[in-house]
């Protein structure tokens, strides 16, 4: 969001300001891509992951500060809502044992900073929208006190000019109004950042598009809110409602929310930069005194700060990302789809599945993009979020025939998506038992069809079977899923319901 990001207001002259300076960025990026100065191929990727606050009783804690305060570590960090945490691995190479890795780096982080959260009753909690959480959780005062938040919030508002609505129809449906943008809170993600060549960025950002349903449907993981039973995957739409400063006359112009699904493939990644500039009005108009155009004409190398600005409050599902790194820029698309957890073993066989099948997917002499109409694509990644592991995803039919058909999720993966991510992890140079242990819990999460939110809804209503209200179901379910999640067991080995007492 930006470090120089501090509260105030502004008036006419700093957005026009602004705007001038985002199309000297826009010029900006486009001479430097002209002129070939971004890094070489380095098969970089990071990792990012956003947690809850909770008690063993299963209820959110407003504690993060506090938390922050004694991990002492500048690799977490505060998110929006008080009972939030992020938690940043540093870039590594993709080859090798990278996955063990990272699997090792977060289990000691994440032990950690449990530990840390203790001392002040509560605890790490990796879940897309923690169970507990109510309408009275997700509130301003319970933005974390951070100057970015408050201003984001203060303007997301203000472009609102009435109450945020949720409208979300799922097993059950939910309705419910907001003054501000605080239920987005409630969506805790993990983001997978992959750098890349500008020759080589569309056909991964195409990718990650195409396959972002295939990756909710296996990952979902957030099927309550506000105690209602939802989506498999609810992120996605209270997102956007949350995030939605449009109001409905608005809206029905056709006017584009800020965070969307997108609507066509695309050639570059310079197209999403400038979509981003000509759509999105600015909601953060701060301006860096850097001159990008004249930075060009003396040598150096802009930040291009308001373009990275406001790239960051669009919220695209695989969100362009430009940035420096020892004074050479690099582009990077960072993939936003999946949610939080369950396990670390489950974050990382996600990834690992992602970055092979993306890397074979854009290598393909006919890549699925070719295939598959973007509306297919989107269409798929709504029917992902609401079935999940159930889904039934339209996918290019096999051989010359051409078309699209409908095929169950799982099926997909097993058949056509696992040997696919394995070819592109081995492209990667990773070793074969990191590709074959990662690979292989996805291929068992098919096999018996069971991800973090077709748990907890199984484990929800045996609990209401038992006799709970529903409250204290998911109280119940979400100490489960904690003491579950612990044990560090992927989510399709964990039995369904509860001990015998």
């Amino acid at each position: 969001m930006g470090e120089k990001v501090v509260a105030g207001t502004f008036d006419l002259s700093d957005r026009q300001e602004y705007r001038t300076k985002l199309t000297r960025c826009l010029e900006g990026l486009e001479l430097l891509l002209a002129d070939r100065r971004f890094d070489r191929p380095r098969n970089l990727m990071g990792l990012e992951i956003e947690l809850n606050l909770a008690g063993s009783d299963g209820m959110p804690r407003m504690r993060n500060a506090e938390v922050l305060q004694r991990i002492a570590s500048r690799d977490f960090q505060t998110e929006l809502g008080m009972f939030n945490l992020e938690v940043n691995i540093l870039p590594h190479r993709l080859s090798g044992r990278v996955f063990d890795q990272l699997a090792e780096e977060l289990r000691t982080g994440l032990a950690y900073a449990h530990r840390k959260a203790a001392e002040v009753d509560a605890g790490i909690m990796m879940i897309g929208i923690l169970p507990t959480l109510g309408r009275h959780d997700v509130v301003s005062a319970n933005l974390s006190n951070v100057d970015r938040y408050t201003l984001l919030n203060d303007q997301m508002a203000a472009a609102r000019g009435e109450d945020f609505v949720l409208d979300i129809e799922g097993v059950e449906r939910l309705v419910s109004t907001s003054s501000s943008i605080a239920p987005e809170s409630a969506c805790t993600s993990v983001q997978l950042h992959l750098q890349v060549t500008p020759e080589r960025f569309a056909d991964v950002w195409n990718a990650a598009q195409a396959v972002a349903a295939v990756q909710i449907a296996l990952g979902a993981n957030s099927p309550f809110l506000f105690g209602k039973e939802l989506w498999r995957e609810s992120r996605p739409p209270l997102f956007q409602q949350a995030t939605d400063v449009r109001p409905p006359e608005i809206r029905n112009q056709g006017v584009r929310p800020r965070t969307w699904f997108g609507e066509r493939w695309v050639g570059s990644a310079y197209e999403l930069f400038e979509e981003n500039v000509r759509y999105y009005p600015p909601l953060l108009p701060i301006c860096d005194d850097e001159d990008p155009l004249q930075v060009l004409d003396e040598g150096g190398v802009p930040t291009l700060a308001e373009l990275v600005l406001h790239n960051g409050t669009i919220y695209r599902w695989n969100r362009p990302v430009y940035g420096l790194a020892d004074g050479v820029p690099h582009l990077r698309v960072e993939n936003r789809v999946l949610p939080a957890g369950p396990t670390v073993v489950d974050v990382i066989a996600n990834a690992a599945f992602y970055y092979g099948l993306v890397r074979a997917l854009a290598d393909e002499s006919r890549p699925v993009w070719t295939k598959l109409p973007f509306e297919a694509a989107a269409e798929n990644f709504d029917t992902a979020c609401r079935h999940g592991i159930d889904a039934e995803l339209l996918w290019p039919r096999p051989g010359r025939s051409g078309g699209v058909t409908k095929v169950p999720a799982v099926k997909l993966v097993r058949d056509e998506l696992l040997p696919l991510a394995a070819a592109g992890l081995d492209a990667w140079n990773i070793e074969p038992a990191d590709r074959d242990l990662y690979l292989g819990v996805i291929e068992q999460r098919c096999r018996r069809r069971i991800n973090g939110a077709s748990w907890q809804a199984d484990t929800y209503h045996r609990a209401r079977e038992a006799g709970l209200e529903r409250e204290g179901a998911l109280a119940a379910t979400t100490r489960r899923y904690g003491d579950l999640m612990q044990s560090g067991e992927p989510v399709h080995t964990w039995p369904i319901g509860f001990p015998a007492r």
